[in-house]
């Protein structure tokens, strides 16, 4: 049975087209991946990574570890005398830049996909959508994970020690001076490493990156499905366009927005420096990574954080600072602003940040209440989004790093970094910023009559169907809630025509009662006295006989 383009189930329902299901998917995460992979490997070339190794498994390399994926470094340098127990290495961070462009983009197609299918899609079709999305996603993770492996060589030859001076010839007597008798060997060992090959490499875990692959693309969609206020949703789900929509998309757009000036701040950092092409390369690749820590530490969320040897670099100013000190108390902005002032700006702007969320929640809420019942409900929405949201970026941004390299037998390289946040304080950070913002903000919507004007659609239709009274047939005795407060200025029904006609013509004009027809003018009288000159109205003609009198008898045979 056919209906339309779209054919028909048994049980009424329309039937799944896995043509488009297939495309959208294709689509989706073509992009998606396509993204990724240029932002790695722009990312990369402006970093100079391309020098040491292969471009292309690096890419490969990154882009899994931003979908959610694991790599192991490994290293070979028995050549340096050294065995694998003292040579180690192992990262646990996600370059978020590369997962952001590849979200939004995989957002955006699947997103699109959808509004195609109609006022309300099937419970069937959503799942078979997003279902077709995951797998494909994750079959192509599984190319990467393959793709993603390389052994890089260091060359002992080309590290300019052809010509290494014998240890009486050190200058300086810097021989003498080097503990253990170290000055004696030390030219000797260097000389070996001429002929030395050290091999470094990365492989991706094939099992941990398809488990995270999967979780990546799934967290994706979800997100997109309730901060996406127009996209249509399968009928029983009124209450997510009413109530979940309005406050998640306006979190998301914060959150957007600051990224979008973390790029700027990074675009400014690059005019005078000496390295503009390293900043912008740490820009597209980590940006998310230092926005989305400021945010928790601008709300007051505590951090654990230690830092030694070269790693520390890596951390901002004052952050750095204060990681090289080894103490037992957490991290809190306190502590930072005691080392640089300036910190406090970042509180005032995060708190900037969400009372403009607040704001957006209250303008893309549907009114359908008094301001303080509004405002309550703005303050319960946003509260369970931020305090659901805060935990996220901070479990995102966590970042454990260590290397260490025992080099001629005493350490020449150690290295380590730790970021951790802490996700119960955030959740209750988060519920108490979010409540707070949301009902300042629809009270300052309210008041400035914002509230409830840039409605969605599908909210305004739910805000309608959830009132109360709503199965009842509406009439002109039982008019339909309104979804926003009137505007005398936009609803032409609530103008007086009278009032702008007397403004025009600089007179007063009185409203006229309603009647049930038109005002006739009443004919004037005739004048009782003789003589008069007054005009005389004409008497009105009798009317037509009715047909079969003798009236009309008698006119028939006179004509």
């Amino acid at each position: 049975m056919e209906s339309g383009r779209q054919g028909m189930r048994g049980d009424g329902a329309p039937a799944i087209r896995w043509g488009d299901v297939l495309l959208s998917a294709v689509a989706a995460v073509s992009w998606a991946f396509i993204g990724m992979a240029g932002v790695a490997a722009l990312g990369l070339h402006l970093l100079e990574a391309d020098a040491a190794g292969s471009l292309g498994p690096m890419t490969a390399a990154v882009v899994a570890i931003g979908a959610g994926g694991r790599v192991t470094p490994s290293g070979d340098v028995s050549a340096f005398g050294l065995d694998s127990a003292q040579a180690h290495t192992a990262i646990d961070v996600a370059p978020l830049g590369v997962g952001l462009v590849g979200a939004l983009l995989l957002s955006w197609f699947f997103l699109r996909s959808l509004r195609g299918a109609g006022v309300e899609i099937s419970p069937g079709e959503l799942l078979a959508r997003a279902g077709a999305v995951v797998v494909l996603f994750v079959a192509m993770l599984g190319g990467l994970a393959w793709a993603g492996h390389d052994i890089i060589t260091i060359d002992g030859s080309k590290l300019g020690l052809n010509d290494i001076p014998g240890a009486g010839s050190l200058p300086g007597g810097i021989a003498d001076k080097l503990p253990g008798g170290l000055g004696d060997a030390l030219p000797d060992r260097l000389g070996d490493l001429v002929h030395a090959q050290a091999k470094v490499g990365f492989t991706v875990q094939t099992g941990a990156t398809l488990l995270g692959g999967a979780a990546f693309v799934a967290g994706v969609l979800v997100i997109a499905l309730l901060a996406s206020r127009r996209t249509p949703l399968p009928r029983g789900w009124e209450a997510v366009h009413r109530t979940v929509r309005p406050a998640a998309s306006a979190l998301v757009t914060v959150v957007l927005v600051a990224v979008l000036a973390g790029l700027a701040a990074a675009l400014y950092a690059m005019i005078g420096d000496d390295h503009p092409k390293r900043i912008a390369g740490a820009a597209l690749l980590g940006a998310p990574n230092g926005v989305w820590i400021g945010v928790p530490l601008g709300l007051f969320v505590p951090w654990d954080a230690k830092a030694s040897g070269a790693l520390t670099k890596v951390l901002p100013h004052p952050l750095d600072e204060l990681a090289r000190v080894s103490s037992d108390q957490p991290m809190t902005l306190g502590r930072l602003a005691e080392l640089d002032g300036r910190v406090w700006l970042l509180a005032v702007a995060m708190a900037l940040m969400m009372l403009f969320a607040g704001v957006l929640t209250a303008v893309r809420s549907p009114v359908v209440r008094a301001p303080w019942g509004f405002a309550g409900r703005c303050a319960l929405r946003l509260g369970v989004a931020t305090a659901l949201a805060l935990p996220l970026l901070v479990w995102l941004t966590d970042v454990s790093a260590d290397a260490s390299l025992s080099v001629l037998g005493f350490d020449a390289f150690g290295a380590g970094i730790e970021v951790h946040g802490h996700l119960g304080m955030a959740l209750l950070l988060g519920a108490a910023w979010g409540a707070g913002a949301g009902a300042l903000g629809a009270l300052l919507a309210c008041a400035t009559r914002a509230a409830g004007s840039r409605v969605a659609p599908p909210a305004a239709v739910a805000a309608v169907a959830g009132a109360p009274g709503a199965g009842e047939a509406a009439g002109p005795y039982r008019p339909s809630s309104p979804y926003r407060p009137s505007n005398p200025d936009t609803n032409p029904y609530l103008k007086n025509p009278y009032d702008e006609r007397s403004q025009s013509h600089g007179g007063s004009v009185n409203a006229a009662p309603t009647v049930a027809s038109p005002i006739r003018p009443e004919p004037p009288r005739r004048p009782r006295g003789r003589g008069s000159t007054s005009r005389e109205w004409p008497a009105p003609p009798p009317p037509p006989p009715p047909p079969g009198s003798n009236r009309e008898q008698r006119r028939r045979e006179d004509s």
